[in-house]
């Protein structure tokens, strides 16, 4: 049973607006909240949209193997803790992961039955580079990290089960909204 749907793309290629759509779209869905260890911004809280977790605390729950997958990017960790995953398999629900491509890898290698990879793709590297530009929230230097990481990430699309090249939003959404449906039939 696919109950674990594991979004995944660069930074910029429209991830987040996709998980957004689908969370609104299947109202029986889950949003997977992640640990990390960046510090909490404005408007955000603990529990909802990250568990924010000190570098100790985040280490302490790796070593002890309560993490399903993790990363370490732009130097904050990021994590999926097991008993959230475990708790939300058990009660048959559909989850919701929007993390990069080797948690997706990571996700799909624990749970191979359960997970379903969509990877949403920017039409190409230029396209991305002008999105990061447009939302000013990053300096040229971070840019640049994100385009470079962007390149490496964009090789782990065949370890996907869908790839969706977002190129026109609404096409985008209509396409993962029925890669989740068609999963969703089959459960």
């Amino acid at each position: 049973m696919k109950n674990l749907i594991v979004l995944s793309a660069p930074s910029g290629a429209g991830k987040t607006t996709v998980a957004r759509h689908l969370l609104k779209q299947f109202p029986q869905c889950a949003f997977s909240v992640s640990a990390t260890t960046r510090p909490m911004r404005a408007g955000e809280e603990h529990g909802k949209d990250y568990f924010f977790l000190s570098r100790e605390e985040f280490l302490l729950n790796l070593e002890n193997g309560n993490l399903v997958e993790h990363e370490e990017i732009f130097g904050n960790f990021y994590g999926t803790l097991r008993s959230q995953t475990d708790k939300r398999i058990q009660e048959q629900g559909l989850i919701l992961f929007d993390v990069d491509v080797k948690g997706a890898v990571s996700l799909r290698n624990a749970y191979p039955k359960e997970s379903l990879l969509i990877y949403i793709a920017p039409p190409d590297l230029s396209i991305l580079a002008d999105r990061l530009r447009s939302r000013m929230t990053e300096s040229e230097e971070q840019i640049k990290q994100r385009l470079s990481r962007a390149a490496m990430e964009m090789e782990y699309m065949r370890h996907f089960d869908y790839i969706i090249i977002n190129d026109t939003l609404e096409v985008t959404l209509g396409k993962a909204v029925s890669i989740v449906q068609e999963a969703l039939s089959e459960m």
